[in-house]
């Protein structure tokens, strides 16, 4: 059985002629095999210089190698094994391969998991050099995967060429420091910090390094690095703080600290742990973009600590669930946008803030696009945060714990409108067969759910979708001149149970065992225990598919296409996947990326698939099983007009299936 498939045209399955086979020559009239494609070197070369391709993420090349009509003829032209994995032997011990490269310095640069640090050569993948920063916590302690979504590049113009860091990566690590290395040596630069780190830690007070650390690349701007960190979720009510801090990108030194407290807000350092930003404040773990003209950068912010109970936020939830926009120089907000009021269902805005401006939308203002979990995509004015179409604000349920402050209505987009399903009855209950299928019914009965806003209960509320999308940090790949964006989703629901704290404090956490979680929401009068909503044969329960493919005009907010994304290989057993093919999808985490030759890549499915789609039409037209599930964002680049075009995707994995280290490059024959 091929590797890689296409449906576009037959004479794909026969790119390479073989003389001397008499089978093959009397079929060459029927399928019409040619000799290999001569590459067209006509079109546009483009480096992938940023995370999201462009300082503002819209995921998008101008590349036209590679086209709808010999996509198909797409093969590996090299990969790179880091070894930096786990084995996936136990939840303590993961490892996710997330890092989206770039290219830019005539090098690719990539992170692993391990937070060491690639340049290899971009069009063979051989190493140039490596960084290893002697992470210390390698042995994989904590509840989360090993993350470094990226690494961001900057150059120096107040040095001469040649000097040593004049062009600088910077990146973040798991333990807690800012890296600068030398472009070209992968050398840590001596001028910054202290011999080429600062710690992240200084500042936020006592907690294990699990709890508190930055997993995506830092935005640079204006000569200045900024970056956020992850703060682990539903711990405690005092969780460390999500300060936003920027720093000298050429020395080290602090320019500005951005705590997010509401204005006027009281903050009390604590001199006893060093804590002196406000605790248990909105996070900022995701992307963050920038406008350099405008000297502007955007995060993106989680909900307070401890995300599902918000009785005790005494207003925190200011700059919670947002997009926030800062100014790059000093670190003033100037101007704030939410998407959730007082957020108790985790539904933080994941993704980056996508930068563009597209004649057709919003009158062609500068627009801002924010993706959600709650699948609600928000336009809005990049300079004053103010939306391009209109938000209404609803009535949603009410009726949480007795303790909970819930906001009476939360707002909803009408451009485009809600691309998530918002409705779950035991009529929509799924299963593979009759007794599935009844027995999923009877589990939606059994809770309450009265929409996307159903609070959590003592009693057990389903939350749809789950925590994790919707859409999530995979962000969207948006053509600046058709306006086209392409987004994916996920879709499953969980059931979130309140437990009042005597209850909770005599339960073994460690019993509880992923995919049935136990959060302790220390400081709270509850704990909560949250579970996939699934029959006993472990099948969702909520209509498929488990992910989907969408592409919207953002014109006229029309859907053009919708498609299930990904087969159920990897997640069911044989003859299962095979009996179903891709007609329900399978759980999706990354994103993709569109090109001006017509094409959406992505490999974000768990069926370990790389794809290509017509972006005009949604059909499938290649794919290419890679060695792990490619749970990232995929990049593109050509360097040099007699120059191949690559389509690179990181596949590392994942625990349900397996983990790993592939950094795959894909390109068409020489």
């Amino acid at each position: 059985m091929s590797n890689s498939i296409s449906k576009s045209r037959v004479h794909h399955a026969f790119t390479r002629c073989t003389a001397g086979l008499a089978v093959l020559s009397l079929l060459l009239p029927l399928f019409g095999c040619s000799d290999p494609r001569e590459l067209d070197t006509s079109g546009p070369v483009a480096e992938w210089r940023h995370w999201g391709g462009t300082r503002g993420a819209d995921h998008h090349s101008p590349l036209t190698q590679i086209t709808k009509d010999n996509v198909g003829d797409l093969e590996v032209a090299w990969m790179h094994r880091s070894g930096d994995f786990f084995d996936a032997s136990g939840y303590s011990k993961v490892t996710a391969l997330q890092a989206t490269p770039l290219v830019v310095n005539d090098l690719l640069y990539y992170c692993t998991p391990f937070m060491r640090v690639f340049a290899l050569d971009p069009e063979t993948g051989e190493e140039v050099w490596s960084f290893d920063p002697d992470f210390k916590e390698r042995h994989g302690e904590g509840p989360y995967p090993l993350i470094c979504r990226g690494v961001s590049y900057w150059e120096d113009t107040g040095l001469e060429a040649g000097a040593a860091c004049k062009k600088r990566i910077f990146y973040g690590t798991a333990d807690s420091e800012l890296h600068a290395l030398d472009a070209d040596t992968g050398k840590p630069c001596e001028g910054f910090g202290e011999n080429g780190r600062v710690a992240l830690r200084e500042g936020i007070g006592e907690a294990p390094p699990w709890e508190y650390h930055p997993t995506s690349p830092p935005q640079v701007i204006r000569d200045r690095v900024v970056i956020g960190a992850l703060v682990a979720d539903n711990v405690r009510v005092d969780a460390p703080g999500g300060v936003v801090r920027a720093f000298d990108a050429r020395t080290g030194e602090l320019e500005w600290a951005w705590d997010p407290v509401p204005p006027g807000y009281p903050t009390e350092p604590d001199p006893e742990t060093g804590r002196r930003f406000s605790s248990g404040t909105p996070n900022i773990w995701s992307i963050i973009t920038g406008d350099a003209e405008r000297g502007l950068v955007y995060v993106p912010t989680g909900n307070p600590s401890p995300d599902l109970f918000g009785g005790m936020r005494d207003g925190l939830d200011y700059y919670g669930s947002s997009t926030v926009a800062l100014d790059a120089e000093t670190g003033e907000v100037v101007w704030n946008y939410q998407y959730v009021h007082n957020d108790v269902w985790d539904f933080d805005t994941p993704s980056p803030p996508t930068l563009f401006q597209v004649e057709g939308v919003g009158e062609g203002r500068p627009g801002l696009l924010q993706t959600t979990k709650m699948g609600h995509v928000y336009l809005l004015d990049r300079e004053t945060g103010e939306p391009l179409y209109p938000v209404e604000e609803r009535r949603v349920p009410q009726d949480g714990v007795p303790e909970e402050k819930l906001s009476a209505t939360q707002p909803f987009p009408t451009h485009p409108a809600p691309l998530h399903p918002l409705d779950l009855s035991p009529d929509d209950a799924f299963g593979f067969t009759p007794i599935d299928r009844w027995l999923c019914k009877r589990e939606i009965e059994k809770y309450r759910y009265d929409g996307i806003y159903t609070p959590p209960t003592t009693t057990g509320s389903i939350q749809y979708p789950h925590t994790s999308g919707g859409m999530n940090w995979g962000g969207v790949a948006v053509n600046p001149t058709t306006g086209v964006m392409i987004v994916s989703q996920i879709h499953l629901a969980i059931v979130n149970f309140m437990i009042p704290r005597a209850e909770a404090d005599q339960l073994d956490a460690a019993s509880f065992v992923y995919p049935n979680e136990f959060y302790a929401m220390q400081g709270t009068p509850y704990a909560i225990n949250r579970f996939m909503l699934a029959s006993p044969a472990g099948a969702p329960c909520n209509p498929p598919p488990r992910a989907s493919l969408m592409a919207v005009d953002l014109k006229s907010g029309d859907v053009l296409w919708t498609k299930p994304l990904g087969t159920m290989r990897e997640v069911a057993p044989w003859p299962v996947w095979w009996l179903y093919g891709d007609r329900y999808g399978a759980p999706a985490f990354g994103g993709g990326i569109s090109t001006d030759g017509g094409l959406y890549f992505t490999g974000a499915a768990s069926d370990k698939y790389m794809r290509a789609y017509d972006v005009e039409s949604g059909e499938e037209l290649w794919r290419h099983r890679m060695p792990f599930a490619g749970h990232a964002v995929p990049m593109t680049y050509r360097l040099g007009k007699e120059g191949r075009q690559f389509v690179v995707m990181a596949a590392g994995g994942n625990p349900v299936g397996d983990m790993g280290d592939a950094i795959v490059a894909f390109a068409l024959p020489e």
